[in-house]
Formats: C-alpha cells, sequence, structure tokens
C-alpha cells in the first residue's frame, strides 16, 4: 500500500519543493496545494495519508476538522515555538509538530514515524499532556494516580519515542532499570506496548 502526503499550505513554491523533497525521501506520492479546504478526492479509501499543515494558527480547529475522517495521519509544520498551539492540536488528534527550524533529516524521519503509527511530538510537549491536564473520566485518573513520579517522566518520554537507551542516559539510569519502570507503567495503564501507551495517552489525557 503507497503511502500519500498532503502538502498544505499558502506557500505554494515551498509546498512545492518540499512535495519533491519527500517524495524522493520517503517514497510517498507528495501532493501539493494552497487551499486549506483542498478536497481529497484522488486516493481511494483505505490508502495510507499524511496531512502535512503549515501551522493554521487562524483557524486551526476549522481547518483541523475539516481533514479529521479525510486520513489516519494530521501534522502541523512551520510551527513557531512559544505559542501554545500544541496542546490544543494533540487534543484534536494531531500525530505530529515539526518546527520552524528543524533539519529535513528530522522532518523524513518524524514523517516516517507517523506513517509507523507512531507520535512525532517533543517530550516537553507530551510531559506537559500528560501531566498538568485534567482527565475526565475516573479511569484514566486512577490509572495516572498510581504512576509514580519517575514513571510519569519515563511515560512521557516513551511517548517522545525515545529508546530505553535513551531514556536510561537522559535520566542516568540503567536499562535495566528503565526496562523495569516500563513494565510496571505498562501494568498499571493495561498496554501491552509502547505504541497503545501512546495511543493511551492521546485518548486519555489529551482529549479534553
Amino acid at each position: 500500500m503507497r503511502n500519500y502526503i498532503f502538502i498544505i499550505g499558502p506557500r505554494k513554491l515551498q509546498n512545492e519543493s518540499m512535495a519533491v523533497l519527500l517524495e524522493h525521501q520517503t517514497g510517498a506520492k507528495c501532493i501539493s496545494s494552497t487551499d486549506y479546504f483542498f478536497q481529497i478526492n484522488q486516493v481511494e479509501n483505505g490508502k495510507n495519508i499524511l496531512i502535512l499543515l503549515d501551522c493554521p494558527q487562524l483557524e486551526m480547529e476549522k481547518i483541523l476538522l475539516h481533514y479529521e475522517q479525510k486520513g489516519p495521519f494530521q501534522a502541523l509544520f512551520n510551527v513557531s515555538p512559544g505559542k501554545g498551539i500544541e496542546e490544543k492540536a494533540i487534543s484534536m488528534g494531531v500525530r505530529g509538530i515539526f518546527y520552524e527550524n528543524d533539519s529535513i533529516d528530522r522532518f523524513v524521519k518524524g514523517i516516517r514515524a507517523i506513517f509507523n503509527g507512531e507520535f512525532w511530538l517533543s517530550r516537553e510537549i507530551m510531559a506537559k499532556c500528560i501531566l498538568m491536564k485534567k482527565e475526565r473520566n475516573n479511569g484514566p485518573k486512577k490509572a495516572i494516580s498510581l504512576l509514580t513520579q519517575r514513571e510519569r517522566e519515563i511515560l512521557s518520554i516513551i511517548v517522545g519515542g525515545a529508546t530505553n537507551d535513551e531514556i536510561a542516559d537522559r535520566l542516568y539510569i540503567s536499562p535495566h532499570t528503565v526496562k523495569t519502570h516500563i513494565y510496571n507503567i505498562f501494568k498499571k495503564i493495561n498496554v501491552p506496548n509502547r505504541l497503545q501507551a501512546a495511543l493511551w495517552v492521546s485518548k486519555n489525557l489529551a482529549n479534553n
């Protein structure tokens, strides 16, 4: 099944250049448009689609809702750090956020991760969603309350896509200790793997 990338934003030349580059780097079919309400009708249902939106700050909610049923993945690019839009975007189903100064290598790596069902979000943003967001139902409240501070920290880093070794290096603990913490986290929130942990966070802690 071929992947499709729709690059949507007002900068026509940038979008077209990006489409050529991403098509070469990822093997996905890339289509660009300057119309934020572009109708995606060239692709059959069931295809893997990533919709890349050039940071639509003014009507973000309306634009994201427009594409909600058009494809499984949405991501924002050219995001300015410190604007505070990430948490709202994540709550609306955005799977990846790329910043103005991200390198092309990081951009390509993130796109591949999203197509693999992962999230591409900074660890700090995911930590904020996990640790600061108020949950609506008692199940997630109970589960998150059972986690220790260290487990919450590791969960936020896991959702950011880090490996066990990267977590160990960052927290100055052994890989074995990381593995033990992850086992306990998965048991407490009742998930079998990293992907399900990320989906659990997105569903229970970000959609409020």
